[in-house]
């Protein structure tokens, strides 16, 4: 039995069970176990809410919800404030298509169990603001469970008030969230965006084409921003790419035709009525 004399001991670090002694887990010696803890954690929590698959929405965290374009419209003063202002709202666009996607995917794609407790196609997102929100609000929209695969950065991202509680995750390395965002990927769409937009879609793009993950649709929304931003056909011309590789993507402007784009380039789809 505990004596009174045994208090050093105990307040000792070395006491402390492991499992719960932080100082410990954070030192360089357990980077495996950490990068395990990451992994173990989200794979658990996602087949307790019998996530099988996701389609996937990329897109900048900047862009704009129509409201605040049409904000920035009003407060416009100046040829350089009209001009930005006129980007916005073009770009809002692409909230409000993201934001349509989430829900057709959602209510289309097997987000509500249809097979027994399994869930196929809920959308999935970095979690983040805008094109990331909005496909997550889209979700929300139709009642349907969607997941938003965070990062702790320097300067703190804060999670979308559309992801579901239970499935909002946070990750500490890149590497780990993005093989989270992979592995059960059954398409993605690339909505335009900067340089994580970019990274996510050639991370996607080079597994596919390498055969190290299952052929899956990929689809670019804003053809004219993908096809101003990359010149595939120069990657052809220069021996860097097959004109075959062209064929592990396709372009669209609407969410009904990404959506129709999906399907078409074969993505399986588990609807409440079996179809």
């Amino acid at each position: 039995m505990p004596t009174g004399n045994d208090i050093a001991q105990r307040r000792a670090r070395s006491y402390k069970l492991a499992a719960l002694d932080q100082d410990v887990l954070l030192r360089d010696e357990l980077r495996g176990v950490r990068f395990d803890l990451e992994y173990s954690k989200a794979e658990l929590l996602l087949r307790d809410w019998g996530i099988r698959s996701t389609v996937i929405v990329f897109g900048s965290a900047r862009t704009p919800t129509p409201e605040q374009a049409e904000a920035a419209m009003v407060q416009a003063q100046g040829d350089v404030a009209q001009a930005v202002a006129e980007r916005l709202r073009r770009q809002a666009v692409f909230y409000t298509e993201a934001r349509t996607l989430g829900r057709i995917v959602s209510e289309r794609g097997g987000a509500f169990s249809p097979h027994d407790r399994w869930r196929d196609n809920v959308i999935a997102t970095g979690g983040g603001p805008g094109v990331m929100e909005a496909a997550n609000r889209g979700a929300a929209d139709a009642g349907a469970p969607n997941i938003g695969f965070n990062i702790s950065l320097p300067h703190e991202q804060e999670p979308n008030p559309y992801t579901t509680p239970e499935l909002t995750f946070q990750f500490h390395y890149f590497g780990m969230r993005k093989m989270h965002l992979a592995m059960r990927a059954n398409a993605l769409v690339v909505f335009p965006g900067g340089f994580g937009t970019l990274d996510e879609l050639f991370e996607i793009l080079t597994l596919v084409q390498t055969g190290k993950a299952p052929k899956a649709p990929i689809v670019l929304f804003g053809s004219a921003y993908w096809r101003r931003l990359i010149d595939f056909d120069f990657l052809i011309e220069e021996g860097m790419i097959v004109p075959e590789d062209l064929s592990l993507f396709a372009y669209a402007d609407t969410a009904e035709d990404a959506w129709l784009a999906m399907v078409r380039l074969g993505l399986p789809v588990h609807t409440p009525d079996g179809h």
